[in-house]
């Protein structure tokens, strides 16, 4: 007599325990990371689709197993729709097929981990099923990729659209996947680029248009390769940064209000768009002057008034202060600190023991220099901010 359990209820039992284990999928997600180097690149906001899919595929696998299951129609489907998705972020179907082969090996670890009770038979069992279904999800999702990317291609308007969304949502995993879907698309992306959040002064209007931001677009884009999107009631656009100069002009031709990035590079327009999009959520109506736009300082003074700064203080004074950091324009930022202090040129001049038409030049030059007038409020709030962090 023995007291082994019956075979089904060996693997039914070290299923259970190998799916109820989160540290089995965590090893999983790890080994993907560590060994696809696409995947190494993917950011946080990236990992718990991926936990998902791996929790799910742990599950599934072994409940085949269990019970000397196929996979069904509903399997294929989610294969197919792994593929597509892949294909329309970029993610090369080669690197998703490899983590797939590095998530078995895992799960073969896992249930070797629990052998006690295994025969060889459970074990052969094991790695036909997890044979059969590697074989089968590369000719579904080879499949489905392939159309997916034949459709984007297809509909060369909705595939850049898609770029341009995935882009700000941070969905692509590495520069080599952006450049291997740019090359798909027959584009180069813009670098420097400005990135350009636009909305009508109206504020709560309805959602925007992918045609009134095509439309936009087609004003701005001046050769070269240029993006538009929509989220909710405002146009995302990405341009070359040489754009930024005429930007200012077309939107208040258009009773417009925007935010333009210019800062970034192009791993992070997902940071530039949540800075442009946030700089709008919070800058004060006086901050909207007429025929100018909001800009990185501007964007990143505010995330810093809103306690959530995207930079370093040091960073943000150098944004908005310019040239006036540099030692040979000591002068001018003394004068800057003298006006702000003072209220007005004549007191800042009386403090500097200067004439108070020199004050005034120095405030322009502080304009000509920085793009910023120390007589706005607005701007002139800035500038304090500026030379109150800088280090």
């Amino acid at each position: 007599m023995t007291n082994r359990l019956p075979q089904s209820r060996v693997r039914v039992r070290i299923r259970d325990e190998v799916a109820s284990d989160p540290r089995v999928v965590e090893t999983v997600v790890a080994a993907v990371h560590a060994q696809v180097p696409v995947y190494a690149a993917l950011d946080d906001s990236r990992l718990p689709e991926i936990r998902a899919i791996a929790a799910w595929g742990v599950d599934r696998l072994l409940h085949l197993w269990a019970t000397d299951g196929t996979l069904e129609p509903a399997d294929l489907r989610r294969f197919r729709g792994i593929a597509a998705a892949r294909a329309a972020d970029g993610r090369p179907v080669q690197a998703v097929l490899r983590a797939y082969r590095v998530a078995a090996t895992v799960l073969t670890d896992a249930v070797a981990a629990r052998a006690p009770g295994l025969t060889a038979s459970d074990g052969f069992a094991l790695a036909r099923v997890l044979l059969t279904a590697l074989d089968t999800l590369s000719e579904e999702m080879t499949a489905a990729y392939a159309a997916t990317t034949e459709d984007l291609a297809g509909d060369r308007d909705r595939a850049l659209r898609l770029l341009l969304d995935d882009l700000i949502a941070g969905r692509h995993a590495s520069a080599g996947a952006l450049t291997d879907r740019s090359v798909r698309l027959g584009i180069q992306l813009p670098e420097p680029y400005c990135l350009l959040v636009a909305e009508q002064t109206t504020g709560d209007g309805p959602d925007m248009s992918y045609e009134a931001a095509a439309g936009l677009l087609g004003s701005l884009a001046d050769g070269g390769t240029s993006l538009s999107t929509v989220r909710g009631s405002r146009a995302v656009l990405l341009l070359p940064a040489t754009a930024v100069d005429r930007v200012a002009v077309l939107l208040g031709e258009r009773a417009w209000r925007g935010c333009a990035i210019t800062g970034e590079g192009l791993d992070r327009v997902a940071v530039a768009h949540r800075l442009a999009a946030d700089a709008l959520d919070t800058a004060p109506a006086h901050a909207h002057l007429s025929g100018r736009i909001l800009t990185d300082a501007d964007a990143h003074v505010l995330a810093l008034l809103a306690g959530h700064p995207a930079a370093t203080p040091d960073h943000i004074a150098r944004l908005v202060l310019g040239p006036l950091t540099d030692p040979e324009q000591r002068h001018l930022l003394e004068a800057l600190t003298a006006y702000i202090d003072a209220g007005s040129a004549t007191a800042a001049a009386r403090v500097l023991h200067l004439h108070p038409q020199s004050l005034r030049y120095r405030l322009r030059r502080i304009h000509a220099l920085t793009s910023r007038d120390p007589r706005d409020p607005w701007q002139r709030l800035t500038l304090d901010i500026a030379r109150t962090i800088r280090t």
